[in-house]
Order: structure tokens, then sequence, then C-alpha cells
């Protein structure tokens, strides 16, 4: 099955599954990043939808993906939260990573939060601080847009010098003062995984201008950018990068770190978005 098809056949079911349950595609979509997913128990009256209720929908496997759709409001804001998304490093291929957003894409969402937990590489960064992506890195990971074009989608050399939409940073960087939120910002790189970088390696990437480190997000704001759609990002450190302290890395401090700055993160989104 080419791209285009399987899209619009996971496309197809999603929204027949919401229309049999009188539910309306939100136009703000929230996608949550590794220990950041009890965002969405913050969603009044949820539906809920499983990725792996839907045919040839890719299904996540990483520790703390549950793995759905959750569909509501925060406070008076619809949205759609993705509690949980697919990475390159468990396998699958770029397109079925990139598949849900551009599903989502289609379907009427208009303004995209993209967020992960990362590695921190910038001076001063401490585990549990929230920064906003001004821009990315994507050269050590494949493009989403390899192979023939989708017309349908967009262009086939589409314009990535503001991915991240300007206005949205402004209304992020507006939500974060009103709450008196220490929102930094910076540049995120994407990193195939599953193993964290070296301390070499972190030392290469400082001196490429990269703030925080991370194995996903670039290829889904790629793809958004590719489709026209509007993409924020925010970043959680969840650990200070190799090499730049003496602890050891480790899987489960993501989540530790999630639990740290869940609560200001759900702050910090539910206030930005009101004004999506």
């Amino acid at each position: 099955m080419d791209v285009l098809n399987k899209i619009k056949l996971v496309e197809a079911e999603l929204a027949d599954t919401l229309a049999k349950n009188s539910i309306r595609m939100p136009e703000v979509a929230i996608v949550l990043g590794s220990g950041l997913g009890d965002v969405a128990d913050n969603i009044a009256d949820p539906f809920i939808v499983s990725y792996s209720d839907l045919a040839d929908f890719p299904v996540s496997t990483a520790p703390g993906h549950k793995g759905r759709f959750v569909i509501g409001a925060l406070e008076d804001t619809p949205v759609i939260i993705m509690q949980g998304r697919v990475h390159y490093y468990e396998g699958y291929p770029m397109t079925d990573v990139v598949l849900p957003v551009r599903v989502l894409a289609r379907m009427g969402v208009k303004s995209f939060v993209l967020t992960n937990a990362a590695g921190g590489m910038q001076d001063g960064m401490r585990v549990g601080d929230l920064m906003m992506i001004t821009d990315h890195i994507s050269s050590f990971v494949p493009s989403p847009l390899i192979g023939p074009n989708i017309d349908e989608l967009g262009l086939r050399f589409p314009d990535m010098t503001y991915v991240y939409d300007l206005e949205l940073q402004d209304k992020l960087r507006a939500a974060a003062s009103r709450l008196d939120i220490n929102l930094l910002e910076g540049v995120y790189a994407q990193f195939t995984g599953p193993h964290f970088e070296t301390p070499t390696e972190i030392q290469l990437f400082k001196r490429l201008g990269i703030d925080v480190v991370g194995m996903s997000t670039v290829v889904e704001a790629i793809a958004l950018r590719h489709m026209g759609i509007r993409v924020s990002g925010v970043s959680l450190v969840s650990n200070i990068a190799a090499g730049m302290s003496d602890e050891l890395l480790c899987g489960d401090d993501v989540i530790d770190a999630g639990n740290i700055a869940g609560p200001r993160m759900t702050a910090l989104l539910t206030e930005a978005i009101k004004n999506f």
C-alpha cells in the first residue's frame, strides 16, 4: 500500500469512529513526549481512541507512551492529544513515524504543539526545565519526505525557514510570562536512538549550536511544514547530556523528569493554546 492510501485509510477509519460518537475534530493538537502523558489527564470528559484499534496504524512501544488519542477540552479549548508517539528507533519506516500527524492535519487540525523529553546541553540547564524550540537540525535522521512527493500533501521542495511558527512562539512566550514559568529557548536536534549520545558527540553538537537532543519531533515538524500546518515545540529537559555531569544516563530519568515538570507543562500548554 502506498503512503497516501495508507494515510487515507487511517483517516477514514478515525473519522468514522468520531462520527459514530458525534465527536468533532479540534483544530489544535498536542503530541506528548516521553514522561509527559499525564498532561492528558487534565482533559475534561475525554473521548479515547487507542492506536491499536485503528487498522494499519503504528502502535507505540516506547516506555511511558500509552499510545492513544485523547479528545476533549483543556479548560475551554477543544484539543486532540496524542498520548504517545512512535519513533524511528522502534523499527518503523519514517513514513509510519509521521503518519499520525499527517492524518490529523488532513482531518482539520490547524496548529500543533510537539513536545518531547530531551537531553540538555545549554549552559545552566537543569532537569525539569522547559525549552521552546525555535529551530531544529534534521541532518542526523532520514527526511520523512524522501521518495516520490505526495503532491496532495505539499510541494516537492518545501521551505524550512520558519518551521516553528513565529506567532505561536510569541503565544508560548506570553503564556509563560503570565504564569511566571521560566521558558528557555533554543535549537533541538533529533537523532535516531535508541542509544544516548557519547560525551564527544555532545561536545561536537554544542559547537553546531544545538541546545537539546532527542529522538523525535523533527521529522513530525518537517512533515507538517510540508503540509502548510502551523507548528510549535516544547522540550522537557529530562537529563543533562552525556559527559556534562557525573551521572550515567537512564531511560527511567525521563519518567522522573516528567513527574517534575508535568504540572508546569500542562499549565503552559493550557494557557498558550487558548489563543492558538
